[in-house]
């Protein structure tokens, strides 16, 4: 069990050192932040994983100020934790943690398509349901789980609010912890890639209640699927 840190940072050396060279000439707490939600969204920060003070912020090129006050960020948006002589480490998501989110993204997904909306904008959630079609004939069930998220941020996108997708941001990356604690991405993301296209469908035709009613059922499957997956 004393060995767990070290393993974590040496499993995540890899992707730490390439967030650290995206953040090289300027890493000040918030594109730390940044950085390490992002390695949450693409799946290299699973549940559980330490990151203990001195690699993490070696590997990522910052100073441990600027580490910790990141770590505070992610904190309060409920990605790490921060335990007594444990250190900080990605967060487990509760069977609540995973209803409150469904409840949050229910007022986004659904203020977004009432409205309307831009071609470009609607061009992106076309985009992504092509890539994780790709993603499915090619066997890549992570890559998958990356275009679900990307067509969710494009639907949330269609609201044109910096606010709504900097929201929509932090919720994906606490819904891949979820996923990552319920194991195996396809049974979570096969079923999905089609009510994508459809919803897409509709709101390329400005079909506004047809999409709704659409996500309304999609979005409530979802959860019963994450929330059964949690016991």
């Amino acid at each position: 069990m004393t060995a767990r840190p070290r393993d974590d940072v040496d499993r995540l050396q890899g992707p730490l050192s390439r967030a650290g060279r995206a953040l090289a000439g300027g890493g000040g707490a918030d594109r730390v932040a940044e950085a390490l939600r992002d390695l949450v969204a693409d799946g290299a920060l699973v549940p559980g994983t330490r990151l203990p003070e001195d690699a993490t912020s070696t590997s990522l090129g910052v100073s441990r100020n600027t580490l910790r006050e990141a770590f505070r960020l992610l904190a309060r948006e409920g990605l790490l934790q921060h335990e007594l002589h444990r250190g900080v480490s990605v967060r487990t998501l509760s069977a609540a943690d995973v209803a409150d989110v469904y409840r949050f993204r229910r007022v986004l997904e659904f203020a977004a398509i009432d409205g309307p909306h831009d071609p470009a904008a609607l061009q992106r959630v076309r985009t992504a349901v092509e890539e994780g079609r790709a993603a499915a004939a090619a066997g890549d069930w992570h890559g998958v789980a990356g275009a679900n998220s990307r067509f969710h941020s494009a639907v949330v996108a269609l609201a044109g609010s910096p606010r709504m997708d900097e929201s929509m941001r932090h919720l994906l990356a606490e819904l891949r912890l979820a996923f990552a604690a319920a194991g195996d991405p396809r049974p979570f993301h096969e079923p999905y890639l089609e009510d994508n296209a459809r919803l897409a469908e509709h709101l390329e035709a400005g079909e506004r209640g047809r999409a709704g009613r659409l996500l309304a059922a999609y979005l409530d499957r979802a959860e019963a699927q994450l929330l059964a997956a949690h016991g």
